[in-house]
């Protein structure tokens, strides 16, 4: 399941109590062996505070995933943050390679999903297909890190199952290729399944004549962006992840680009907000067609009612949202719209954030 679906089945989860846990976490020990200690103590801060407001009866369920959920957490799988999501009928762990700005832990009737909602718009989910004709792997990552790998639509996939007994049509080099380019149209139909799935991108990581034969016989050849040269004696998922983010990277920068010439275009068209306020409000309508945010900038706020709040200048302050930039681009996101986070000189014109709306 893509993040973005994981944040929204979180979203519906209304029955409480909820309990959700982010941490700041290392990516290589011995730093990460504290990771592990950090978690234990907000776990068990977490079940004190639990008995003392519910008891146990009730909680049960939710109680022995607070007591075992540790153990599913390996600590050498850690990127830059760790968010725990735990309720009676609910366990999702979730690595980003975005930091928190706190170590938290919150216990109420909904899940606190404000980290993952910041990371998945400060990041980008997408593919990494690590092709040849020896095995196919498909992997999720979320920037530079490797969320998980894809088990699921036949993969992966062991190798070209065309084997060709005969020896002198092995040498027939065009029945060869016929057969190379036949098992990389199913890796391909299988890509396109988790494609269909997720809505995420992929890169792909193989030899250059390898990936023309992809491409040749691909059925949606535009959800690849791009390929890396495989190095197979390093072709671990930690190290196909960082050749891939680069891909990807430039891909990102290329389409921010384009957006910020898209939205420019907008202006004389009376379709921009640049009123943070104003946006919110569009947002929530499901009138954000395509938001443009200044990477850095985020915006602490304490709401009035559900369409209109007031700016504060400290985020840790009671019943203040540390970033309302982070809900308005959930909103967007959820609502089918396009959300981009850039630090290219061309957003200064548009001011620290801009919204295109639909109407």
């Amino acid at each position: 399941m893509a993040l973005k679906e994981k944040i929204k089945k979180l979203a519906t989860v209304t029955a409480g109590p909820c309990v959700s846990i982010s941490l700041n976490t290392h990516r290589t020990r011995p730093a990460s062996d504290k990771d592990k200690i950090l978690l234990k103590n907000l776990l068990s801060q977490a079940e004190k505070q639990i008995v003392a407001e519910y008891g146990k009866r009730t909680v049960a369920p939710l109680l022995e995933k607070i007591a075992t959920v540790e153990n599913r957490v390996n600590e050498n799988n850690n990127l830059d943050s760790l968010h725990v999501f735990l309720s009676n009928d609910t366990e999702e762990i979730i690595r980003t390679s975005w930091t928190v700005p706190e170590d938290r832990l919150n216990i109420r009737s909904t899940f606190n999903l404000r980290p993952l909602i910041k990371a998945y718009n400060r990041s980008k989910e997408y593919l990494i297909l690590v092709l040849s004709q020896g095995g196919v792997q498909l992997y999720k990552a979320l920037g530079d890190g490797i969320e998980e790998e894809v088990k699921s639509d036949g993969f992966p996939f062991e190798g070209s199952p065309y084997y060709i007994p005969n020896r002198a049509e092995r040498s027939n080099a065009k029945r060869v290729d016929d057969l190379i380019r036949e098992f990389f149209n199913q890796v391909d139909k299988a890509v396109v399944k988790v494609n269909q799935e997720t809505e995420l991108e992929c890169v792909v990581v193989s030899t250059e004549d390898n990936f023309s034969k992809l491409m040749q016989v691909a059925d949606k050849p535009d959800i690849y962006i791009g390929y890396t040269s495989i190095d197979y004696n390093n072709s671990k998922p930690h190290d196909v992840v960082k050749p891939g983010w680069e891909i990807m990277k430039q891909y990102m920068h290329e389409h921010r680009s384009e957006a910020i010439v898209e939205m420019k275009e907008a202006i004389s068209k009376h379709k921009v907000l640049t009123d943070l306020q104003e946006i919110y409000r569009a947002a929530i309508d499901g009138n954000g067609e395509m938001l443009i945010v200044y990477d850095k900038f985020s915006q602490p706020v304490r709401m009035i009612d559900e369409r209109n709040f007031e700016l504060v200048k400290e985020a840790n302050q009671p019943d203040v949202i540390d970033d309302i930039v982070s809900d308005i681009a959930w909103q967007v996101v959820s609502k089918g719209g396009k959300v981009f986070f850039t630090m290219q000189d061309e957003i200064k014109e548009l001011d620290k954030i801009a919204l295109k709306t639909r109407y």
